[in-house]
């Protein structure tokens, strides 16, 4: 069972796509702030990283650069409700950059491709 890291400042959404993961048969770990998340894939198995940009204690771009010096090879999904970053996903070694959404089946299928 792979293990993914929701990482978002907005608790909703991390139940959210927890219940959704969960159901879709992952194991699902929890992070609302970049400094957590980095200490997190630091002392876990993590598989794979849902990461959100705004965050307030740390943003999504640093704590991206933080997990990319830690393990290159870990997949990254930005995950935003603003697509004015979408252009600029590639140059911060992010695999997948997608736009918030109730429907998660994007996220799903993307979090697939890049476990497999």
């Amino acid at each position: 069972m792979s293990t993914i890291l929701v990482v978002d400042d907005e608790v909703n959404i991390c139940k959210l796509y927890e219940r959704e993961l969960e159901d879709a048969g992952y194991k699902v770990v929890l992070a609302n702030d970049g400094r957590k998340a980095v200490e997190l894939v630091k002392n876990n198995g993590i598989d794979l990283v849902v990461l959100d940009i705004r965050m307030d204690k740390q943003d999504g771009i640093e704590t991206l650069r933080q997990l990319v010096k830690q393990k290159r090879d870990l997949p990254v999904i930005l995950n935003s409700a603003y697509s004015s970053y979408r252009m600029d996903f590639n140059t911060w070694w992010a695999d997948a950059y997608l736009i918030k959404s109730s429907n998660l089946e994007e996220l799903k299928g993307k979090i697939q491709e890049l476990l497999t």
